[in-house]
């Protein structure tokens, strides 16, 4: 919009009705459902970051996730030892149990395998 100097310039009036509080939200303070429960992507990112705080190693992938009466339960995939080459590591499962507001109650490792290893049916 064009004005020249004598033209007054238009500006809406503030609002007179209070503005709602911003809602935080942080990795200490976990958003949950409705149920109170933290949401499956928070739940995934929980379980692989507070793992990695433990064994001081960072996590590859989560592979698994499900939802318990406790929480959830998920598989944490880590690098326990680095080869060369990258096929012959040594790779761990981590079984990791969270509480619903996602903080990390108990883990164990589930088994050891080398990167190549793949799973067979029947096992």
């Amino acid at each position: 919009m064009i004005t020249n100097d004598r033209e007054r310039k238009r500006t809406r009036p503030p609002s007179r009705e209070p503005s709602a509080p911003a809602r935080k939200t942080s990795a200490e303070e976990p958003e949950t459902s409705g149920s109170g429960r933290v949401p499956a992507p928070q739940a995934m990112r929980n379980a692989a970051r507070q793992l990695s705080e433990l064994l001081g190693r960072a996590p590859q992938s989560v592979s698994a996730l499900k939802p318990t009466d406790e929480g959830w339960e998920a598989l944490v995939e880590v690098v326990e030892l680095e080869r060369v080459p990258d096929t012959s590591s040594v790779m761990a499962s981590y079984k990791v149990v969270l509480d619903p507001a996602g903080q990390l109650m108990a883990y164990e490792r589930a088994r050891r395998y080398t990167r190549a290893e793949v799973d067979r049916e029947g096992r």
